[in-house]
């Protein structure tokens, strides 16, 4: 059986960037992130989630933290230059990324959003976020990561 490529995994072969994939156990259902590092024996450090907002002036934010994080609006939203942010509906998720929830990944949306990560990043060697589809994860370089999404790091986090 073929290993399955993600439009994500074709976009960082596209770029050439070394990338390790992990598929982890799944039902149908979205897992939480801390459940995901576990199921594929991680540091919960080390995977990041990837969250969208919309901005008081309309527009949309994508922001990634690590699992076990709570992302903080407030700093969010001063991150970004923003009066306000907001966590955007979960029925919007695949019109706005063009990915289900549980399966959301910076790589590859619909269109490219302001990206800020959580500064933690430049703390690890290898960040693990979504590969685009529930049960497949991606590692790589966060500054691989951070460079292909055009992407800032800032506090973000509770």
């Amino acid at each position: 059986m073929a290993e399955l490529k993600t439009n994500v995994m074709r976009i960082l072969d596209k770029n050439k960037i070394t990338y390790n994939a992990y598929e982890y156990p799944h039902g149908k259902d979205a897992v939480d992130g801390i459940t995901v590092a576990g199921l594929m024996n991680q540091n919960p450090k080390n995977v990041f989630k990837t969250l969208v907002t919309k901005g008081h002036s309309g527009n949309y934010f994508v922001f990634v933290l690590p699992v076990e994080s709570e992302l903080d609006l407030k700093k969010a939203a001063k991150s970004v230059s923003e009066k306000s942010v907001e966590m955007i509906h979960v029925k919007d998720i695949m019109k706005i990324t063009g990915y289900i929830r549980g399966g959301c990944s910076p790589v590859g949306m619909k269109k490219e959003y302001k990206t800020t990560y959580h500064i933690s990043a430049n703390d690890i060697d290898k960040i693990i976020v979504s590969a685009g589809k529930i049960g497949h994860q991606i590692e790589l370089s966060p500054d691989d990561l951070i460079r292909l999404t055009k992407g800032q790091v800032a506090d973000i986090i509770k």
